[in-house]
């Protein structure tokens, strides 16, 4: 990928802008661009025409709630009150210029129902926005069932898949999605560059939030950087060729992981364990304070949180809108498995994991 990468920044390869379409250094660069689209396409089965350039997940989430609210002149917004923050921020700020928007708590597993959904629809709604799996629990929803209630009653529906792009399937026909908001450093690819799918047929309106040259169907404007876009399509073309494989391998790590962790006295899973991204468990461990937890664990790469919210010290607003106890809330962590994760590393984890638990709680008992 980095090879792949870095062929677009050297003067014998492909350098040129990919809007010049004057020259060959420019059709150069934009036959690249076009075969990234088609990989990214590819794994959500979409057309390539479809995929929308962004700086990230945070902008095509932006560019999702702001162009539809925008281009239909308000209404109302559908979303769940643990979405990534720049899906609630950014319906917050919709808030504020008149949208009416209902906020869904997740089930006490962690997922949103389509039922819930359901019951939140107005004959107003404009808009559907539910993540496909949260980033923090790692708890998966049922787009496919949400995505077909708002089919049938002709409401756009948005999932931020950011989470789960090249670890669960994704059809955005199947599914019934109409926008879907992608990253590329979630599987490997370089950080600052990312995608919106929007629905072509029939046609979905989406007014631009960046202007100054109508790039990316008039959507996103700016020149395209070449070598972020080469590599997000050259993560999402390998995961597509492992999804099966990697995803059953890094699901038998959690069940070891799991495994060990449970024997721990105190800890608890947030969240359902079958409706869950293959690499993520979220722990709690009743008794012990989980920023001196977290502190503890210097040799273990761990977090309390989302990468966005983990530096905060105030409980998990997703765990709270699970209706987990503050207590068990302030003491839980984010467990992640990836590509390069061995069956030695969890062991050591879960080891190392066990050994802190038991120092706080022997301190605590001695306090």
């Amino acid at each position: 990928m980095a090879q792949k990468m870095s062929g677009c920044l050297m003067t014998d390869g492909e350098f040129g802008n990919p809007a010049s379409t004057s020259h060959v250094y420019g059709w150069d660069a934009a036959e690249l661009v076009d075969a990234a689209r088609a990989d990214v396409a590819a794994l959500i089965n979409a057309d390539p025409l479809s995929i929308v350039w962004t700086s990230g997940a945070t902008e095509s989430d932006n560019l999702a709630l702001k162009g539809v609210f925008e281009a239909t002149g308000g209404g109302h917004l559908v979303t769940s009150s643990y979405e990534h923050k720049a899906v609630l921020d950014t319906a917050h700020y919709l808030e504020e210029g008149g949208v009416s928007v209902t906020y869904v708590d997740p089930d006490p597993d962690g997922t949103v129902s389509a039922d819930a959904v359901a019951g939140a629809l107005r004959d107003d709604t404009v808009l559907v926005s539910v993540m496909h799996a949260n980033n923090e629990v790692g708890t998966v929803n049922d787009i496919g069932a949400i995505g077909r209630l708002c089919r049938d009653r002709d409401i756009v529906f948005h999932t931020d898949a950011a989470q789960s792009a090249g670890k669960l399937p994704i059809d955005v026909e199947r599914d019934c999605l109409d926008l879907v908001s992608l990253s590329a450093h979630k599987i490997y690819g370089p950080k600052g560059v990312g995608a919106l799918y929007v629905r072509r047929q029939p046609p979905l309106a989406v007014a631009a939030q960046i202007h100054g040259g109508g790039h990316e169907r008039g959507m996103r404007s700016g020149t395209l950087a070449t070598h972020q876009i080469v590599g997000m399509g050259e993560a999402f073309r390998l995961a597509a060729a492992t999804l099966d494989s990697e995803s059953a391998r890094i699901a038998d790590l959690r069940a070891r992981l799991w495994s060990h962790v449970r024997q721990i006295p105190g800890s608890c899973l947030n969240g359902s364990l079958e409706h869950r991204l293959p690499g993520n468990l979220n722990v709690a461990f009743d008794g012990v304070d989980g920023e001196t937890l977290l502190l503890a664990l210097d040799d273990v790469a761990v977090s309390s949180g989302s990468a966005c919210t983990s530096a905060t010290v105030e409980p998990s607003y997703v765990l709270r809108a699970m209706q987990v106890d503050d207590d068990l809330a302030a003491s839980s962590l984010r467990l992640t498995i990836g590509r390069f994760t061995t069956a030695e590393d969890v062991d050591f984890a879960a080891r190392r994991l066990g050994e802190v638990v038991s120092t706080l709680h022997e301190r605590a008992r001695s306090v």
